[in-house]
């Protein structure tokens, strides 16, 4: 029996190492996420978390496509189930969140070989329409997270990275970047550019005229395109001049590109979409270096066959006149006539070169050949050259369109079904090495995409006003703590500032008030192994009072997968996090000497089996504070 403050040996708790407690959040607030066919199986061991006391549930599917046992996914759950768990989270006052397949690697459509393909887009955006489905049968409304990773890219590339100084992937990612460029039109992997990779290209006509280099023609006129520029021609040499570029020379032709594309465009110039990335500027140069190889080597075969072509038509002009004259021929002229037209068949003959027609027609058909297929490889690259796009402009269009459809597709529910509350889809930050995994991409990500809604409202007829409302209400972001401190392994600074920097994103994120369901996790800015809150280094507890602070009312859900197998049970991480954010679940006794009361969690995991001394005391027989362990351990 555990005793309150009933005699003069009780002694105050504070905690096992310490530190006095403080209530961050009450147990109905954190909620426990439960993963289909690892962490839960069925409604009864749903049934079980939910008496245990998890204030909510996330109802998260492992699962993508067909479902198995230890990968369930929503089309499982059949009628007779979806009531069920509606039914339970009435009667026990629980909300219910629902987390789409965890396969979804975000709404960009990208296979594991980095192409892009609306047929993969496809199959993700059926993973969250089901769950969408799914939650309006269950939890009728409220959250249905997304795992963003719409991309893998550099990360010293982003502009937050500040070239490296801040993040960098690995010491020499600033300048060995590995840049992947797309083709537009089909989503393909064009070219996989490393950013210390040179190429070869021309070394271009240039005049200073009115104190600024200028690209000029041969006579000295100013060029209006930059793909008009002409190469210069050594006389020495008799060539054309080339050099190598390096990646600068190719960001100072993007500048270029970008200023033509500005006034080209004016006022329709977008941004984001038509400001030239480096990396499409250095492989628009390799495809036009290789459009020219391919044009000149059309114009070489070219010429050889406007020569063959000039004999073919002085030898039938010959066999014309030879066969007409052979009508009127007779003995030895007949002949000669005869010898005459067999030379010019097979060749030999009067003249140098005289090939005959037979081995003309096959050298003619040989350079034909040479001709249309360099022009055709030409033509090719011209349009690979057109079609070269960066894979971060191609992705996020594809993106934003995704989760405005997904968004769409939440409004329409919340309408068909008449729900409580409305559903509304949360992309998560995921890990750093893909796009979506940093604050400020999941933030671009979340607005962006509601403009894109706002836009398909508008065009189903909504006014602006309402189209933007709409899309706030069902467009919204999943903060991961855990997620968010693996930042630290690619952090170029000491703890107490990547601290800073992790507390700085979460007040940036919920001012914008963009965040809709929260994910409780810790690690040790390794890997997301997904700890109970306080288990890591994560500054879980900070974060949530900036959250508050900011009036998040949105679910808490703690994702404590680790403990299904270093506690005695998967519970136990939940239990963790009531503990580190000073949540009783029963009082035993007032507060004295300005300390808490004592509570129920200084007890539930006991002190057998542990490293560290009790945190409880039981009954009048409790030792003094001078009493210690075998060790020299403090009672």
């Amino acid at each position: 029996m555990i005793y309150g403050y009933n005699s003069p040996m009780d002694r105050t708790y504070i905690s096992e190492f310490g530190e006095k407690k403080e209530k961050v959040l009450g147990v109905k607030d954190i909620g426990l996420t439960m993963a289909m066919g690892i962490g839960a199986r069925n409604i009864p061991e749903i049934t079980s978390k939910i008496r245990a006391g998890a204030g909510n549930l996330e109802i998260t599917f492992m699962g993508a496509g067909r479902g198995s046992q230890q990968a369930e996914t929503p089309g499982m759950f059949g009628k007779y189930h979806r009531q069920a768990l509606k039914e339970l989270s009435k009667a026990n006052e629980v909300n219910l969140t629902t987390h789409a397949s965890v396969g979804i690697p975000g709404l960009a459509g990208q296979d594991q070989q980095g192409n892009f393909s609306d047929e993969q887009r496809r199959i993700a955006l059926d993973e969250v329409n089901r769950a969408i489905d799914f939650a309006g049968d269950t939890a009728l409304g409220g959250s249905v997270v997304i795992h963003t990773g719409e991309f893998q890219r550099p990360i010293s590339e982003e502009p937050w990275a500040e070239e490296g100084k801040k993040f960098s992937g690995f010491e020499e990612e600033p300048k060995r970047a590995v840049i992947r460029v797309v083709n537009k039109k089909t989503g393909q992997v064009l070219h996989q550019i490393r950013k210390n990779e040179e190429v070869t290209r021309p070394v271009w006509v240039t005049k200073k005229i009115n104190g600024k280099e200028e690209y000029t023609d041969y006579e000295g006129n100013i060029v209006a395109k930059m793909e008009d520029r002409v190469p210069k021609y050594n006389k020495k040499t008799g060539l054309l001049e080339v050099k190598p570029a390096k990646w600068d020379d190719f960001v100072e032709d993007a500048k270029e590109m970008t200023d033509e594309e500005r006034k080209k465009k004016g006022e329709d110039f977008d941004e984001e979409m038509h400001t030239v990335a480096p990396e499409e500027a250095f492989l628009k140069a390799t495809l036009k270096g290789q459009e020219s190889e391919r044009r000149g080597w059309a114009l070489y075969y070219g010429r050889t066959l406007e020569g063959l072509f000039k004999q073919l038509e002085r030898y039938n002009k010959e066999k014309r006149i030879l066969e007409e004259d052979y009508k009127e021929a007779s003995g030895d002229k007949k002949l000669e006539i005869e010898g005459r037209l067999k030379q010019i068949e097979e060749g030999g003959g009067r003249y140098e070169g005289d090939i005959g027609l037979r081995r003309l027609r096959r050298s003619i058909k040989g350079e034909k050949e040479m001709v249309i297929g360099n022009l055709q490889q030409a033509d090719d690259q011209k349009r690979m050259g057109d079609n070269v796009i960066s894979t971060k402009k191609y992705a996020l269009k594809k993106s934003f369109e995704g989760y405005a459809l997904s968004g769409m597709r939440a409004m329409e529910e919340t309408k068909k079904k008449d729900l409580e509350k409305p559903l509304f889809i949360t992309m998560e930050n995921i890990f750093p090495e893909s796009y979506g995994g940093h604050p400020k991409e999941l933030k671009k990500l979340v607005l962006d995409s509601r403009k894109e809604m706002v836009n398909m409202l508008k065009g189903k007829g909504h006014s602006e006003s309402e189209a933007k409302e709409l899309a706030k209400t069902h467009i919204k972001a999943t903060l991961d703590t855990g997620h968010l401190n693996l930042w630290r392994k690619y952090f170029k600074g000491d703890d107490k500032e990547f601290k800073k920097w992790i507390l700085d994103q979460t007040e940036d994120l919920a001012k914008s008030k963009i965040i809709g369901n929260v994910h409780l996790v810790d690690n040790f800015g390794y890997q997301d192994e997904h700890l109970a809150p306080g288990q890591g280094n994560t500054p879980v507890k900070e974060m949530i009072k900036i959250l508050k602070k900011h009036d998040y009312k949105g679910a808490y859900t703690v994702e404590c997968g680790s403990s299904a197998t270093t506690d005695v049970s998967y519970f136990h991480g939940l239990m963790k996090t009531w503990e580190y954010l000073g949540s009783p679940v029963y009082s035993m006794g007032a507060a004295r000497d300005g300390l808490p009361p004592m509570q129920w969690q200084n007890v539930q995991h006991s002190y057998f089996g542990q490293t560290y001394p009790p945190s409880f005391v039981f009954g009048a027989y409790v030792p003094s504070n001078e009493w210690t362990l075998w060790s020299g351990v403090a009672m």
